[in-house]
């Protein structure tokens, strides 16, 4: 398929991060787009500034006249809708109706995409590597799958680039209906096992994904990923990983600055100014490092990029940072998110009193992982737990929030929104993380306006 004729895009599901990314790109590109999603957001009343038309109820037949037009309009949708929404089942039996991922693949096929995947990591990635390239002379455009602070959203355009930078998600195979010129692999420790089904299987979705890279099309991977090497141009990378091709080295903080310098076999790289803290986004700029100069940028160019980087809303990203207290909000999710979140809370900030308010997100993810939630979440000084935030899953039988509070013992507690917002009055020190991917961040506003009162 591919969009000759097409006049229209009607988005259902239009309000997720991913799917509102493609809108604005199909409206700046001059479509008509509109769309349904199931409550309103900060996201799409942005959306709806900028022009676009979108509804809250389910219309069944009665979606707008004008996107009733089956010759010129692509609906698509997210796998979070469920098959029984009315206008989904209305359009699939009219329309032409794609997933995300499938036009994500069409777009791969008329630019040259620059995927990255990874079940962490992937999409400050993406945006650290999108902000590079948008520097320098190659340009690029990009969908994200967050909010990049430099663009203030989380698409790019750029109607003269050769390059777009697409976030590679791993739900529902969804990476597997790309065209990628060349991709980055952050991590595979498995996820989404409600999708999947094993560990081996996720794995295999990956490799899968990695064999798409034929005839020598480049891979940056992080290092001792279990990746078979196959008809790819593969360069590995790691911090303080000797055996790595790339490799990160003297992580430190000098002038108020966080740096590291960078081996490629016999050159080196010193002093590599780092716009975000932390060692997970150190891993980060190298495998941005190493993407951009297989492209043809040059040192100066990747070393002012990686300066000025901002981050990405909800990734480390500082609320409150004063003397006594400082408040990072963060969408870890995965207990190897976890770790490597408190593990660089603890560079930063050692010997401070750590808090961390966690929102388990899905009940089978808590189900699958709950071992590692609960060492993880132990490392941390006082932990207080939300109830879990279900997505699109019904309930799974004796997976709970107690539960991990049990399990994590004395420093753990259950608490509300509402009751973490009155614990938060009483705060008057240390480190204090929300953390998860659900709707935790709703609260964060008003945690921040009582932090600051501290």
């Amino acid at each position: 398929m591919t969009l000759e004729g097409i006049k229209r895009f009607y988005f259902i599901g239009i309000g997720g991060i991913g799917m509102s990314a493609l809108a604005r790109y199909f409206k700046a590109k001059g479509f008509e787009v509109a769309g349904y999603d199931k409550t309103p957001s900060s996201l799409t009343d942005e959306l709806q500034k900028e022009g676009i038309r979108i509804h809250f109820e389910d219309l069944g037949a009665n979606i707008p006249v004008a996107f009733q037009d089956v010759d010129s309009t692509l609906v698509v949708y997210t796998p979070a809708i469920p098959n029984t929404m009315g206008e989904l089942v209305y359009v699939q039996q009219k329309h032409r109706v794609l997933k995300r991922s499938e036009v994500l693949g069409l777009i791969t096929q008329t630019s040259k995409g620059l995927g990255v995947a990874g079940t962490h990591g992937k999409t400050t990635t993406s945006t650290m590597l999108a902000y590079v390239l948008s520097q320098s002379h190659l340009k690029c455009s990009a969908f994200l799958g967050g909010i990049s602070s430099n663009f203030n959203s989380n698409v790019l355009v750029e109607p003269e680039a050769d390059y777009s930078v697409i976030e590679a998600d791993e739900f529902d195979w969804s990476f597997l209906r790309l065209k990628p010129f060349a991709s980055i692999i952050t991590a595979m420790d498995p996820d989404h096992l409600d999708i999947y089904g094993t560990e081996e299987s996720f794995r295999e979705g990956f490799q899968e994904y990695a064999d798409k890279h034929q005839n020598g099309q480049l891979l940056v991977y992080k290092y001792n990923l279990p990746l078979k090497q196959s008809g790819f141009k593969g360069i590995s990378y790691g911090i303080n990983s000797p055996k790595a091709q790339v490799n990160g080295t003297n992580l430190h903080y000098g002038q108020g600055k966080f740096l590291m310098d960078i081996h490629f076999g016999n050159e080196e790289w010193k002093e590599v100014v780092l716009g975000l803290p932390g060692i997970h986004n150190a891993e980060n700029a190298l495998a941005v490092v190493v993407m951009c100069k297989e492209l043809g940028l040059s040192e100066s160019e990747i070393r002012n990029g990686l300066k000025n980087f901002k981050g990405v809303k909800r990734r480390f990203e500082y609320q409150v940072r004063t003397e006594q207290l400082i408040y990072i909000d963060d969408y870890a999710h995965h207990p190897t998110e976890i770790a490597s979140l408190v593990l660089s809370v603890r560079l930063l900030y050692p010997g401070k009193k750590v808090i961390g308010i966690f929102q388990p997100h899905l009940f089978s993810r808590t189900r699958d992982f709950e071992n590692g939630f609960v060492t993880e979440l132990s490392k941390l000084d006082e932990v207080i737990i939300m109830p879990i935030y279900p997505a699109r899953e019904e309930p799974v039988s004796g997976v709970t929030s107690d539960e991990l509070v049990r399990k994590i013992g004395e420093k753990a507690s259950l608490k509300t929104p509402e009751e973490v917002l009155e614990y938060a009055a009483s705060v008057h020190g240390g480190v204090v993380l929300t953390i998860g991917a659900g709707d935790i961040d709703r609260i964060v506003p008003e945690l921040k306006k009582i932090m600051e009162r501290q």
